[in-house]
């Protein structure tokens, strides 16, 4: 189905969990080991979002369209937007023989499980839905049906990660350092190439 490589990463939690901190922390600090898999959206760009960096920046005619051609892994739709992997994106990074992380929602998740690419899955979870909504309100870019909407489904995710054997780990985002050393020792007990983890 698609390129053979390394095991890939799913990293999944509600909007606001943490997951993007965590995730930009682990590529800063071992970028030859780990490449970012760039999700397409239907979305516009948020203020300092690059098409191709943050997101491949599409419409949902062209999306539905790649859709029906097979070229998605997974796809879900999310606060109205398409969101999706294309089967290009993850052999873009598994070509480099890097671990391929993917940042999904539940959806997502539920068809990756269903794929051969056979990933790694960690679930990040706020403290609760109290500092969920606070952290969202800080950002201060959703009109309020928008966050509401952000907020029911993040109780929906919380109760599927919650569920056992929907995830191999599940890490409580209460403190940054902490649930970033919980990740790394993960990783090292998961990703075959020990020597390329030792700063773990």
């Amino acid at each position: 189905m698609v390129q053979k490589g390394p095991r890939p990463l799913v990293l999944c939690g509600p909007s606001g969990s943490g997951k993007s901190t965590l995730l930009k922390r682990l590529l800063k600090e071992f970028p030859d080991r780990f490449g970012f898999t760039v999700s397409h959206t239907t979305r516009a760009p948020r203020p300092g979002e690059k098409d191709g960096v943050h997101y491949h920046f599409t419409n949902k005619d062209d999306m539905t369209a790649a859709i029906k051609k097979g070229e998605f892994i997974e796809t879900a739709t999310f606060s109205g937007n398409m969101y999706g992997t294309s089967k290009n994106a993850v052999d873009q990074v598994r070509r480099t023989g890097k671990v391929c992380v993917l940042d999904i929602e539940i959806e997502g998740v539920k068809q990756v499980k269903q794929t051969d690419l056979d990933p790694l899955l960690v679930f990040v979870m706020p403290p609760s839905i109290e500092e969920l909504e606070r952290r969202l309100r800080s950002r201060n870019t959703e009109q309020e049906e928008a966050l509401k909407k952000r907020l029911e489904t993040a109780q929906q995710e919380i109760e599927f990660g919650q569920q056992p054997g929907n995830f191999h780990i599940i890490i409580l985002n209460d403190n940054l350092d902490k649930a970033y050393t919980e990740l790394c020792k993960f990783l090292e007990q998961n990703v075959p190439d020990k020597k390329a983890l030792r700063a773990l």
